[in-house]
């Protein structure tokens, strides 16, 4: 590689700094308090957590190789990836679960991990991105398109995030119900959950460390408690090696394996972690230390979606082993789970009814509070707000909670009603996908934005085959459902007329992406 020295530093300029300055991702706010403080930004600069050989502002773009691996630097930079991983740990990812172990045994097993590999790569695509520019998605979203694409993908993510936060408040109510032993119906428990934003501000006023230690004592709880199912239910290990390492896909499991594979992406997730990153205050100027950075942040979130697959593996394996097979195995909810786990398990030590309940509230408490975190930055991004937190939070949680509490006293009275209340939020957020995906690729591959850390074009390929792969699937979701749930000629044109208005946005953020890239 050709050596750039250092530009020099006077009245002029020079071709060197010209150089430099187009290798360089766009300096960021986030770099300097002193810098635009009227633009919204993730965290202010004395909110950050300084990493001592990374976190020291200015100084020359290229600045040595990145120094050797430090257990110190990965622990001081571990907690994004664990907050990110709670999306695929939230109540909707674990009835995906559950239905899968029911209906298709051991079978969906390498499907969870492949999607789940497909999901670290898009979640590090989304890291990389933060950290390179020190903006986030939604932010880099306000600068990118016109005002009118601006608020409509500002508009779609926001009902993503509702939809995945009404399925996540109705987890917990279903764990505080089960918890209370059915003293507290669901709409008392969306009420208490309601109030985790509280509990969010509370500890966020203590620091970002605070807050993500709050999050690993959420997750160490689920791990836990679905590791304890997995041991009282004692899976066949033969069953369980098949399924991760034979790929099997039947007719009769191809819905279950749509919603394993649409779980995996959650639109509000993508906009989350790419503001996440930018908690540890990093130099996006100095090459070294954004590649130290990505370096750190990839090998914490491998790790976080090494624990998410577990425990979603040990909650499909539970009901693989129960009911796979059985009568009940259609019947299977969120709602009722608990029921036929302590009908099937029995009491043992600790009846399983309750471990069930403890790791379901721990997933609903833990995904409500990364929404309300998710919709803090998302607002933010798109319609630069500079508005206190607390403000941010009450807004963000009134969104979710106001209808919330519609659905559960009207749904309270039928496992069934709630089934397909869930099949409906699920379409609701399948439909979002492509308005984080497509925006996420097009940055991640655009040099004025991301510098020298452009994604190159095997990777650029590789990401976009994953995205249409996982667009293909949650469009499959989508008509399936529309075939089965609407009748009507009048509505049935309505919804034509919808869906044709959204393809037409979606080809129209492809090709502006591919005239920005081809500039």
């Amino acid at each position: 590689m050709t050596h750039i020295d250092p530009p020099f530093v006077g009245d002029g300029s020079t071709a060197e700094e010209e150089v430099v300055e187009s290798l360089l991702p766009r300096r960021s706010a986030a770099v300097d308090p002193e810098d635009d403080e009227t633009s919204e930004r993730a965290y202010e600069y004395d909110e950050k957590v300084v990493v001592v050989g990374v976190s020291d502002v200015g100084g020359v773009a290229f600045d040595g190789p990145p120094p050797p691996f430090s257990w110190r630097k990965l622990w001081l930079f571990t907690g994004p990836g664990f907050l990110m991983s709670i999306a695929f740990l939230d109540p909707g990812n674990l009835e995906g679960d559950l239905q899968a172990g029911a209906v298709a045994g051991f079978s969906l097993l390498w499907l969870l991990l492949s999607a789940t590999a497909m999901g670290l790569m898009i979640q590090m695509l989304s890291a990389r991105l933060g950290v390179a520019t020190g903006r986030h998605l939604a932010e880099l979203c306000r600068e990118e398109y016109p005002k009118w694409a601006m608020l409509a993908l500002w508009l779609m993510a926001e009902v993503a995030l509702i939809g995945a936060d009404i399925q996540e408040v109705i987890g917990s109510a279903i764990a505080i119900k089960i918890l209370s032993g059915g003293v507290f119906p669901l709409w008392t428990g969306v009420i208490v959950t309601a109030f985790d934003c509280f509990i969010f501000l509370f500890l966020e006023n203590y620091g970002v460390r605070k807050l993500e230690a709050f999050f690993a004592f959420l997750i160490a709880t689920m791990a836990i408690s679905f590791t304890w199912m997995f041991a009282e239910a004692k899976p066949s290990g033969k069953e369980l090696l098949i399924g991760l390492l034979v790929p099997k896909l039947s007719s009769k499991t191809i819905n279950q394996a749509v919603g394993i594979v649409g779980c995996v992406i959650m639109p509000h997730n993508v906009f989350l972690h790419s503001a996440l990153v930018q908690s540890r205050a990093i130099d996006p100027n100095k090459k070294s230390h954004v590649q130290e950075a990505l370096r750190y942040y990839t090998i914490e979130s491998t790790a976080a979606l090494i624990i998410s697959f577990l425990i979603n593996l040990f909650v499909t394996t539970v009901f693989a082993k129960g009911f796979y097979g059985t009568e009940e195995a259609d019947l299977i909810g969120l709602e009722n789970a608990g029921n036929y786990l302590q009908v099937k398990y029995g009491g043992g030590l600790f009846p399983i009814l309750y471990i069930w309940g403890i790791g379901l509230l721990a997933a609903g408490q833990s995904s409500t509070i990364t929404g309300t975190y998710a919709g803090q930055f998302i607002m933010g991004g798109f319609l630069n707000l500079r508005l206190k937190k607390w403000i941010r939070s009450i807004i963000t949680r009134s969104f979710a909670i106001i209808p919330t509490i519609f659905v559960a006293l009207f749904f309270d009275t039928s496992d069934s009603a709630l089934d397909i209340l869930n099949q409906w939020l699920n379409v609701l957020q399948s439909v979002q996908i492509p308005f984080a995906l497509i925006p996420l690729l097009t940055m991640v591959s655009k040099e004025h934005i991301m510098g020298a850390f452009k994604i190159g074009p095997i990777y650029q390929a590789l990401t976009w085959v994953i995205a249409a792969l996982l667009i293909t699937i949650n469009g499959y979701l989508l008509i399936d459902f529309l075939l089965f749930g609407i009748q009507g000629m009048l509505l049935g044109s309505i919804i034509c007329a919808i869906i044709a208005m959204y393809m037409a946005f979606i080809i129209y953020l492809i090709l502006h992406g591919t005239q920005y890239n081809s500039r």
